[in-house]
């Protein structure tokens, strides 16, 4: 009898899972599974969004898996630590995870393979949560791609993986319950289900795929021209979902080949697979650039210098910077838990250039309040954004911050459903507030610098500032 550990990480999922699919293929009938979840301190020293949406994703499996009895079992402490008590208290012949490519997470997988590379463990570890993997896509020439058009070309001639069909039948019979020997890891697991502060309603892998069909079916083909557009649902808002591994992005690409009607209008189609395709380029990028959560990719914009007012900061944090677009998105971020695509590139490029912030503030703030936060797509947006990364904006293109808004929210729809200060405002103000007479904010019942702050800096000054900058520093390292 042979006994296979399925370590599950950010793959909160009973479908299409490759490590626990292969698992049971390998099982003969007098097997045994024990499924597993690693609860690592270092990952939970701060509770924030991330965590709470993580954590009722978790919980959402856990509970979709007692109903099925396949119960999942509990380690905690450091990889060292949870993985030798693991070994020494149960006969382990092999241990089944899908891995990581980048930043902590290949981190701790590498401390992983060195704690049991002597101990008499088969180790089967698998690329799951991208499409392709970091070094699977490179130039003909050799070495990885660093813009993504050329990237995305060689992407759409590779083969897509399959999906990786789980027996659930063989699954039920094969789990083992030990869940009485893993008290601490139970009570570890428990303590965190009730740090959880926010109650989410999508979570889970039910909840994925009700999203997900209800998008291909309609939004999909439309989603080219509504994209751009927060006051509009034409996105599919699957980040959240892709993030926890509640789905998979390959039964994802599977069912938009199936499902999709070609004799549509597909352009909306096209733009969403290139969407996909990003998770991939960008898990690519942070897997040749390890250092890209600290360090600009471009090594000419190391040492920057940049501004650190914090007052400004917490203006943009909170969504009191004067401009309403900026303000809105970013309170949509702090009450939800997600924002835009459209606005986290305008935040972004109106904290780096704007206020002349660091983009490590911005990315490190993002990933506290982000339910849908992805390291590496994180980062390389940011980067992206402050002109510092691979593919980046060019460092004279700075985003205005009132054409953003006049461009993709015309109405004011979106600005008003976040910043009800601006309610009265008309429409031809919405955008630019401070522009108002007197008169005019006092029927609007909106007095600029009491009811609505004044911006907080001037956007032409800044922009001008900003590409001075970018253009002493690269001059001063050329």
């Amino acid at each position: 009898m042979t006994t296979r550990v399925v370590w599950f990480r950010r793959d909160l999922r009973l479908n299409d899972h490759t490590a626990l699919a292969q698992a049971i293929n390998d099982s003969d009938n007098d097997d045994q599974l024990l499924l597993l979840f690693h609860i690592h301190p270092d990952l939970n020293k701060e509770f924030n969004a991330t965590h709470d949406y993580f954590f009722q994703t978790l919980q959402s499996l856990v509970t979709d898996a007692q109903e099925k009895n396949i119960p999942i079992h509990f380690i905690e402490g450091t990889v060292t630590d949870a993985f030798t008590e693991l070994l020494n208290h149960r006969n382990v012949d092999a241990i089944y995870f899908n891995k990581d490519e980048s930043g902590f997470g290949k981190q701790r997988d590498d401390e992983f393979m060195e704690e049991v590379k002597d101990k008499d463990v088969e180790v089967c570890s698998f690329i799951d949560h991208h499409m392709h993997g970091a070094e699977e896509i490179s130039k003909k020439t050799g070495g990885y791609y660093k813009v993504f058009t050329p990237y995305y070309k060689q992407w759409k001639q590779y083969q897509k993986p399959n999906i990786q069909k789980v027996d659930h039948e063989k699954l039920t019979k094969l789990a083992i319950d030990e869940t009485s020997s893993f008290k601490d890891g139970n009570k570890a697991y428990d303590s965190l289900i009730d740090k959880t502060a926010r109650d989410f309603d999508a979570v889970g892998e039910k909840a994925a795929w009700d999203r997900f069909e209800t998008f291909v079916e309609d939004a999909i083909y439309d989603y080219e021209d509504e994209r751009d557009f927060p006051a509009v649902d034409g996105t599919s808002q699957m980040s959240r979902f892709l993030r926890t591994g509640a789905i998979s992005i390959r039964s994802m690409y599977h069912y938009i080949d199936d499902q999709v009607d070609y004799r549509k209008n597909t352009e909306g189609v096209e733009t969403y697979i290139s969407e996909l395709a990003w998770r991939d380029f960008y898990n690519m990028i942070y897997h040749f650039y390890p250092e890209a959560k600290n360090k600009e990719m471009v090594e000419k914009y190391r040492g920057l210098p940049w501004n650190n007012d914090d007052e400004l900061f917490e203006a943009w944090k909170k969504g009191q910077t004067g401009f309403p677009i900026i303000d809105a998105a970013m309170r949509q971020l702090n009450e939800t838990g997600w924002m835009h695509n459209r606005l986290r590139m305008a935040v972004a490029s109106f904290l780096t250039k704007d206020l002349l912030m660091d983009w490590r503030k911005g990315e490190r703030y993002f990933a506290e309040q982000l339910i849908d936060y992805d390291p590496a797509s994180n980062i390389g947006g940011w980067q992206w954004a402050a002109s510092t990364g691979t593919d980046p904006v060019p460092y004279f293109r700075v985003f205005n911050p009132t054409r953003q808004s006049e461009r993709f929210d015309p109405h004011g729809r979106f600005i008003k459903e976040w910043v009800p200060e601006l309610e009265n405002v008309p429409k031809k103000s919405i955008h630019d507030p401070s522009q108002l007479s007197e008169e005019d904010q006092k029927e609007a019942k909106c007095v600029i610098g009491e009811d609505y702050p004044k911006p907080i800096v001037d956007h032409k000054t800044m922009r001008e500032r900003a590409i001075e900058m970018f253009k002493d520093q690269k001059d001063g390292s050329s």
